[in-house]
């Protein structure tokens, strides 16, 4: 039930960059995995990016895969996500969420905690 806040979001032309930011206010940061996921207007939640508790696994959406890069940083209790080659279609809400135990990096149903959202919008 621990807040996550996520940051770093903007407007941004077409193959630009940003990166979001996700804290989080809980003192067992490192033991939970961390996900992105993403939502545009009339559209189903969307998997993007996740990355596990020590850090030495990553896993992608394929339409983000060679753009994207996710990384956390345990001591700040901060999970990132750099957003390279950004694209129109990469428009929508971006929202941290926080998992002790998965199945499955991609299933937003098995991650305990969420942020609250931040806008990410790519002009062409």
């Amino acid at each position: 039930q621990v807040q996550l806040v996520e940051s770093g979001g903007g407007l941004v032309q077409a193959g630009g960059s940003l990166r979001l930011s996700c804290a989080d206010a809980g003192r067992t940061f490192s033991i939970y995995t961390m996900g992105w996921f993403r939502q545009a207007p009339g559209k189903e939640r969307e998997f993007v990016a996740a990355i596990s508790w020590s850090g030495s696994s990553t896993y992608y959406a394929d339409s983000v895969k060679g753009r994207f890069t996710i990384s956390r940083d345990n001591a700040k209790n901060t999970v990132y996500l750099q957003m390279n080659s950004l694209k129109p279609e990469d428009t929508a809400v971006y929202f941290c969420a926080a998992a002790r135990t998965l199945r499955f990096f991609s299933n937003p149903d098995e991650y305990d905690r969420w942020g609250q959202g931040t806008q990410v919008t790519v002009s062409s």
